[in-house]
């Protein structure tokens, strides 16, 4: 006879259960539970004392289940009901009858669970058809309905408690949440809805056990608490936290007001004038002006919030109206400012304020239109406001939940024309959005047709604008080259290209320190945009390769560094390209930098050698006499890197045709290193590609290379690498 395992909930205080018969009830079930399955175990017991013991118990509750006219327990959750339809004298039966009754008695048994089961499951279909079409009283009533046929099934209490949820009947969620956990102790949704019942109710170091709960039942579910893209259950405790704080603000605002303070007063009486109507521009602005300077802290923050002081753009409609006006005049562009100023003051470092503020319809219809009104007072202080939301985690989830952020790349990008600190604001806001998954997804919206042909316009005309500004603007693109969709559409802009070839020309005939910046930032954008292959790169590949090219005797090593990972990235889109670049003495300047540079440096003038060798006999006769005994490249065949290693073996087997090339190679470590990669495990299996091919070519081009293979025992590395030299 199978014994449910019905627990209880983990250590959380527990409501008031509203039924105390009904659980009087289910514990006299458990019991009975426990009687029978003790009863079995002495029966089937090798021990013949105890058997008989068992035996004589079974007798006795036969005997008394007999005089009990069949009666069975109230409680429908798994009933244990002791046939009586037992027959004969006591001194006939037996274990074997007993437990053959007792089988009988659980099929039978079964299938009425089966049964309510299925009635069961109907009723919950229903409510769950309700409760979508929002009838929640329906819903309520066939989830109960479902419980009087299942009284343990775990879903219905549930999905009831979701319901009574939805009408606000939060103690009896917790309630059901309860009598879920009864059934299943580890029932995340039950913890989840009986946290936001205590969250309802203000209980708040219940709501966050409830959900650090979840943990303990899955401790996988920490994801959920730490991911960055589903921080569900992050966000549930940090709602707990906010509104634990606001509650607590709010009390002590209340206490502030109660014992006279002349702050917390002059904040009511000077929303109370300013809701007054029929007065001039001028005394809405001074007003607005005197409670600024009022809000200096959280209490300050509390009491606007709580007499309404969001709602003075509803209640006033002068300063409605001059917020939205769209030519303003200079009382209303000064009351605008005035606005500005006491929204940062009753926002800065307030997640309920600045939550409140963005859902005023016209503060969320406006600060578009106000960035982009050129009225620099309006334009500088709402840069300042959106600075208080963009700087933080909390305020830019507000901002892409609030706003539609469609125009504001390009809105925010047209203050690099700007000469002041709109300028740099502007930038600093936008570093700050492009964090946001979902400002990259708008952004793609109009990127065309809006900030794409406006970036391109700056690019050209780099002089006119503010440089700094242009910098971080173009390494902002570079980064939003991350989303796929957006950098493709910028490589298929042949303005674009254009605009970047033509601040890279300009910067040869002498810039500043503010223009290097640029071009460092507009290489970082090609080298994004060249991991798309299309025709417009193949048409750009020579133009772009010569101004790499033009750039390799810069002062500035990091743009050198640039202009050489650009290099390899073009290359391969035009032989024509690699032609050109052979004939400017790439080589001779790759060898160079590769025995000076770093690791990046490395890493870009390897690969870019790779490609010129590959397809040029110009190139690889240059490498071999610009690189005497290969030295550069035996010493980058020693490298940590893989990359590195794997390019250099590819380099130096497609300069092994070159005659002496192999032979002045004799006397070096050149087949060790080959063959140490070759049989190595490096994690890229090009690598062992490489060396093999290498190597191979190496003895077929001077064989006198084989007496050292032979030595080191690498014949069978060399027999298993000609398939190698044979597929190359």
């Amino acid at each position: 006879l199978a014994v449910p395992s019905l627990l209880v909930p983990l250590s959380l205080p527990p409501a008031m259960l509203r039924d105390e018969d009904t659980e009087a009830d289910f514990q006299r079930f458990l019991r009975r539970v426990d009687d029978v399955s003790n009863l079995l175990q002495g029966l089937q017991s090798p021990d013949s004392a105890v058997k008989e013991k068992a035996l004589a118990e079974a007798e006795r509750k036969l005997q008394e289940e007999g005089t009990s006219k069949g009666e069975e327990t109230k409680t429908t959750v798994n009933r244990t009901v002791i046939n009586t339809r037992a027959s004969g004298s006591a001194e006939a039966a037996n274990a074997e009858a007993f437990l053959a009754v007792l089988e009988q008695d659980a099929k039978e048994r079964a299938k009425q669970r089966k049964r309510k089961e299925q009635l069961a499951n109907a009723l919950k279909e229903e409510g769950n058809e309700a409760f979508r079409r929002g009838d929640l009283a329906g819903a309520i009533r066939r989830y109960s309905e479902g419980l009087e046929q299942l009284r343990d099934k775990q879903e219905l209490y549930t999905n009831r408690a979701q319901a009574y949820l939805k009408i606000q009947e939060y103690e009896k969620a917790i309630g059901d949440c309860e009598w879920a956990l009864k059934c299943n102790e580890k029932c995340i949704k039950a913890y989840f809805l009986m946290g936001k019942a205590h969250l309802a109710l203000k209980h708040y170091p219940e709501a966050r056990q409830c959900y650090e709960k979840i943990l303990q039942v899955d401790p996988r579910k920490e994801s959920l608490f730490k991911g960055k893209k589903q921080p569900f259950l992050h966000s549930c405790v940090t709602e707990v936290n906010l509104e634990e704080k606001r509650m607590k603000d709010e009390e002590r605002a209340k206490k502030e007001v109660e014992a006279g303070n002349a702050a917390a007063l002059s904040i009511k009486e000077l929303l109370q004038k300013l809701g007054a109507p029929g007065r001039d521009l001028l005394f809405y602005t001074g007003g607005i002006r005197l409670l600024a300077a009022v809000v200096k802290g959280c209490t300050e923050q509390t009491l606007f919030r709580t007499n309404n002081g969001f709602s003075i753009l509803g209640d006033n409609g002068a300063v409605g109206g001059s917020l939205c006006a769209e030519r303003k005049s200079p009382a209303e562009v000064e009351l605008c400012v005035s606005l500005l100023v006491l929204w940062q003051a009753v926002c800065a470092g307030n997640e309920e304020n600045q939550r409140l503020l963005l859902t005023q319809p016209a503060v969320s219809a406006q600060l578009p239109e106000l960035l982009s009104s050129g009225i620099p007072e309006i334009q500088r202080e709402t840069l300042a406001l959106i600075s208080l939301y963009s700087e933080s985690e909390s305020g830019r989830k507000l901002l892409v939940e609030h706003q539609d952020l469609t125009r504001w790349l390009q809105i925010l990008m047209a203050f690099v024309k700007s000469s002041d600190a709109r300028a740099g604001s502007a930038m600093n806001i936008l570093c700050d959005l492009i964090a946001e998954e979902r400002f990259k997804a708008q952004c793609r919206v109009l990127l065309s047709t809006g900030a794409l042909p406006l970036f391109t316009q700056l690019l050209v005309s780099a002089r006119q604008v503010n440089l700094a500004a242009l910098s971080c603007a173009i390494s902002i693109m570079g980064s939003l080259c991350a989303d796929p969709g957006i950098r493709t559409r910028l490589a298929e802009s042949r303005e674009c290209w254009q605009g970047c070839l033509k601040l890279l020309e300009e910067s040869l005939d002498g810039s500043t320190p503010s223009y290097q910046e640029c071009v460092f930032a507009v290489l970082g954008l090609m080298m994004n945009l060249l991991l798309e292959s299309n025709g417009i790169i193949q048409d750009l590949a020579v133009a772009i390769s010569g101004r790499c090219l033009a750039l390799l005797s810069h002062q500035d090593g990091r743009i050198v560094t640039r202009a050489i990972g650009v290099l390899s990235r073009a290359l391969p889109a035009s032989s024509s390209a690699v032609e050109e670049a052979v004939k400017g003495g790439v080589v001779k300047k790759m060898i160079k930098f590769l025995k000076a540079g770093g690791q990046l440096t490395a890493s870009y003038g390897i690969k870019t050698l790779c490609i010129c060798t590959r397809s040029s006999r110009r190139a690889q006769e240059e490498l071999v006499k610009a690189d005497k005994r290969f030295a550069v490249l035996l010493r980058l065949l020693e490298s940590q890197e893989e990359m590195v290693v794997g390019n250099a073996a590819l380099c130096l087997s497609q300069c092994l045709g070159v005659p002496g090339a192999g032979t002045s190679l004799l006397g070096s470590s050149v087949v060790l290193l080959l063959l140490r990669h070759a049989g190595g495990d490096a994690a890229r299996t090009s690598v062992q590609e490489n060396a093999a091919i290498a190597l191979g070519k190496l003895c077929v081009a001077e064989p006198r290379h084989i007496h050292q293979l032979r030595k080191l025992n690498g014949l069978a590395i060399l027999n298993s690498s000609m398939k190698y030299v044979h597929s190359s």
